[in-house]
């Protein structure tokens, strides 16, 4: 069901005879691998373009979505049907109200990911639990210019539930760098123009492996690891966005 889902939107997205796709890095991917993907998230439209480019290179994706979107018409009954793992996130003020939640939402991703042991399998994850927008850059006093801080706690734990079975991890870069206000009502009506996408396979070291949740020297490491992925990622959607502004794109 899900590969006929990502042909459908592969055929839409064809439809479109302005678009056009700047994609380096496919080389080595195996659809008989387990997969850790972990993307930068600007729009609704990073599901679509995650979906389609990978659909024949690596096992299909599963996306940790907000537990919220369970509730949204349509779209929470097809993320239900496709087997996509939900996770509810509680605020930090509401843990201090309900301190016995902590922990709660590290135990629904042990639990999702379990369910991916029998066959291969790329989990997918946005890690920095929202999309992209100026107010929540704020809001969070990111020290990105184009992204927002990333939390470690999803992957941690899926490493650490499955890191034996994951082959590698894929850090993957997305950008819109024509369309970068409203990607998705642009994919939509027809007027997406470009799609940038950089994907880096990173080795699953065994200072990857460890207890997130107890071991608070691991937590730290892991923490300052993601960030230093993060930085240079945000490096280089600047220079993508930089050298198609200078050639006038």
């Amino acid at each position: 069901m899900m590969y006929c889902w990502c042909e459908g939107l592969a055929i839409l997205l064809c439809l479109n005879p302005h678009l056009k796709w700047d994609v380096k890095g496919l080389e080595g991917l195996n659809k008989k691998n387990w997969y850790l993907l972990i993307c930068n998230h600007h729009s609704w439209a990073d599901i679509v373009v995650l979906c389609v480019l990978f659909r024949k290179h690596i096992p299909m994706n599963k996306y940790f979505l907000k537990q919220q979107l369970a509730w949204v018409p349509f779209i929470g009954l097809a993320c239900w049907a496709l087997d996509m793992p939900f996770m509810k996130r509680y605020s930090r003020s509401y843990l201090i109200r309900h301190p016995e939640r902590r922990g709660k939402d590290v135990e629904t991703t042990r639990r999702s990911c379990e369910k991916f042991r029998a066959h291969p399998t790329t989990i997918v994850n946005f890690v920095e639990g929202s999309r992209f927008t100026e107010e929540k850059h704020q809001q969070t006093r990111s020290p990105y210019q184009h992204l927002l801080p990333p939390k470690a706690a999803g992957i941690a734990m899926a490493l650490n539930v499955l890191g034996a079975q994951f082959d590698k991890l894929l850090n993957v870069t997305l950008c819109y760098p024509e369309n970068n206000k409203t990607p998705f009502f642009d994919m939509l009506s027809g007027n997406l123009t470009r799609i940038v996408v950089r994907v880096d396979l990173v080795p699953i070291d065994a200072e990857l492996h460890g207890d997130y949740v107890n071991d608070k020297n691991f937590k730290r490491r892991f923490q300052q690891w993601l960030n230093t992925l993060w930085k240079e990622k945000d490096e280089q959607i600047d220079s993508i966005k930089s050298s198609y502004k200078n050639a006038g794109h």
